[in-house]
């Protein structure tokens, strides 16, 4: 199945944001993609809460979401929105992915479980629990012969997640990012090739890149990792684009086979905490 990635430096604005990832996504139809995923934030990029709050719409109303839902329509392709910042049903913020059927209907989103909250060795500091609700549940969908697990950046770094994914059948975890610059030059790639080999899956990072409007820089370099650890495709840079890479669906259950770690695993009491 091939498969696409969008790297994107999304806009500031629902408006630009729009007209900044559809021609990417035409682009990725047209190169005979029949599954498209864009990043993390993909609908709006604005750090400053007090800009972005009142900007956030709801999730049928917003104007990104139902752009790509009518893309989804007219291009025949599954689009997995990696995540849109929305607006919920309690006036609380959600980072939701969204997965969009060819005929345009949202069939699945999942809401970002793990919220990025640090103080980095740069002196950078993310507080995304001040702006976001965290999710309560992981989910699975299917996307035609894909078996999706649908998460969503920082969850990259809770090994517990992917495992309960995989053992609910998916053999493709989706990983939408907007990394930071240090920790995606130090960890990106070693992470994503970890939870492929871990749970035996394909691993789809689409990457946000670049110098933003609001200011940040994300690391871009998206990419497609086999469930045996290999990289399939990737952008060696931060710059928009389209990375395209056919999957061979039968390599989770080779890779599983191989190496049952999913099944072999154990239960165990928890150890003493040391002082």
């Amino acid at each position: 199945m091939k498969i696409a990635l969008i790297q994107t430096r999304t806009p500031a604005t629902h408006e630009a944001a729009l007209a900044h990832v559809l021609p990417l996504v035409r682009e990725a139809a047209a190169a005979g993609a029949a599954f498209i995923a864009t990043p993390e934030g993909t609908n709006i990029l604005q750090k400053d809460r007090a800009i972005l709050l009142p900007r956030l719409r709801r999730l049928d109303q917003d104007l990104v979401v139902a752009g790509l839902r009518q893309a989804a329509q007219d291009l025949r392709v599954w689009i997995l929105i990696g995540s849109a910042l929305v607006e919920r049903e309690d006036g609380k913020a959600a980072n939701r992915s969204v997965l969009i059927s060819p005929s345009g209907a949202v069939t699945a989103t999942y809401d970002k479980l793990h919220m990025f909250d640090v103080d980095l060795p740069t002196g950078e500091s993310a507080r995304e629990s001040a702006t976001y609700e965290p999710g309560d549940r992981a989910v699975t969908a299917r996307a035609g012969d894909l078996k999706l697990g649908m998460t969503v950046c920082y969850d990259l770094r809770f090994p517990a997640l992917y495992r309960a994914l995989a053992l609910a059948g998916a053999e493709v975890m989706t990983i939408p990012a907007a990394f930071t610059r240090p920790t995606g030059q130090a960890h990106w790639e070693v992470l994503m090739r970890a939870r492929a080999i871990e749970t035996g899956s394909f691993v789809l990072a689409p990457a946000q890149g670049g110098r933003h409007e609001d200011g940040r820089g994300t690391h871009g370099h998206s990419i497609v990792v086999a469930p045996w650890g290999e990289v399939l495709a990737h952008l060696d840079h931060d710059e928009p684009g389209v990375l395209l890479a056919d999957l061979d669906l039968a390599a989770a259950a080779k890779a599983r086979a191989a190496i049952p770690a999913l099944a072999n695993a154990r239960a165990f009491a928890d150890p003493e905490r040391l002082g």
